[in-house]
């Protein structure tokens, strides 16, 4: 049964057969994903598209379709512009409130917060963009250290108070934007809507998962989880396995035949973050080496499960394997080698070209930027 679980979440997770062709409709999907690596970020994206190249990324962060910011557990996600409001308003103020007693010990009181958030608002009023670095100077011209971690947490308080979200990277860095000044108003969404829409997105993108799962990746009550899926229970489907009850769409994504598939994921990717208990993805021996404290390492998935892990290149050169857990068989390692290949392009930005029919065919003529 774990592999069942675990091919199914592969499937949901648009891993083994992509949907979109847009990179806002892959973040919207799965409502938020994890960004704490900047790189890493694009290719959980690129990933679940159809021969995407980071550039289509980048475009997409660039036209603020999507966003980079702080939600869910206080860390930072991609989220689609039309969802930041709403997730904000469910999520932050936990988050803020579980960050009280850091921003106490960097000494940054409410006079702090509201200094910087003048400064910041009246600097980036006409839709201009700083880097953190920048951001930092303006800070510190007008008084307020920056160091020791402080610019961070006052950039990461006013993202959660919803003044600030980043965009594409320059010259190495996050940049930073207004969101009322990068995306229009929408409608808001009551507490309740905002569950419902977090659960959906959730399951639908990582089921089958559980309760506690989904709890733990939003960082809301196991309360409003339940409630979350209670509001969208027609729409999805339970099994109870062993002791723990998990949930899935009642239309999940269909399976790639044949199996095995290879891929090759990014570090801290919702496959294997996603979940309290990730056992059905991850061996003892795949857990130890791929969960280091706090870091989950890039992956090398054959048929749904971790077998290895890998190194991404400098953007320059090429990927290469860093370990495997196991022998594979000159088959798998050539499928190995074909979805390093992919992801190969995908950085440099480059069209992948189908490798002996393991990848879908390859678009004949790009077209402009998808939003």
């Amino acid at each position: 049964m774990t592999v069942e679980i675990a091919r199914l979440r592969l499937a949901n997770q648009q891993i083994a057969v992509p949907k979109h062709t847009a990179a806002r409709d892959v973040v919207a999907a799965f409502g938020a994903m994890q960004a704490q690596e900047y790189g890493s970020s694009l290719w959980a994206v690129g990933l679940r598209m159809a021969n995407a190249v980071k550039g289509d990324i980048e475009q997409a962060l660039a036209s603020a379709a999507i966003v980079r910011t702080w939600t869910l557990r206080g860390t930072l996600h991609l989220v689609a512009a039309q969802d930041v409001r709403w997730m904000l308003d469910l999520v932050a103020p936990r988050a803020i409130a579980r960050s009280a007693h850091r921003l106490r010990q960097l000494d940054i009181d409410d006079v702090v917060i509201k200094t910087s958030r003048g400064l910041l608002d009246e600097a980036l009023s006409d839709g201009g963009r700083l880097t953190r670095n920048e951001a930092f100077v303006l800070l510190e011209r007008a008084g307020i250290q920056t160091t020791g971690q402080r610019g961070i947490h006052i950039l990461r308080r006013l993202s959660l108070d919803g003044l600030l979200v980043q965009t594409a990277f320059a010259v190495g860095q996050a940049t930073f934007g207004l969101l009322d000044a990068l995306i229009p108003e929408r409608s808001a969404l009551s507490r309740e809507e905002a569950l419902a829409q977090l659960a959906w997105r959730y399951f639908s993108s990582h089921g089958p998962a559980t309760v506690k799962d989904f709890a733990w990746w939003s960082a809301i009550t196991a309360a409003d989880a339940t409630t979350g899926i209670q509001m969208v229970s027609d729409r999805l489907e339970s099994a109870k396995i062993g002791d723990a009850v998990y949930w899935m769409p009642v239309m999940p994504s269909p399976l790639q035949s044949p199996l095995p598939a290879v891929r090759v994921l990014p570090g801290f990717d919702e496959y294997i973050l996603g979940y309290v208990d990730r056992r059905h993805a991850l061996g003892d021996v795949a857990s130890a080496r791929i969960v280091r404290n706090g870091m989950f390492l890039p992956a090398i998935v054959v048929d749904a499960c971790a077998v290895g892990i890998w190194r991404p290149g400098n953007g320059r050169s090429a990927s290469r394997v860093a370990e495997m857990f196991s022998s594979l068989d000159p088959a798998t390692s050539h499928a190995v080698d074909a979805a390093l290949g992919r992801y190969d392009a995908f950085v440099t930005d480059r069209q992948h070209r189908p490798n002996n029919g393991i990848e879908q065919t390859a678009r004949a003529v790009r077209e402009g930027p998808e939003e």
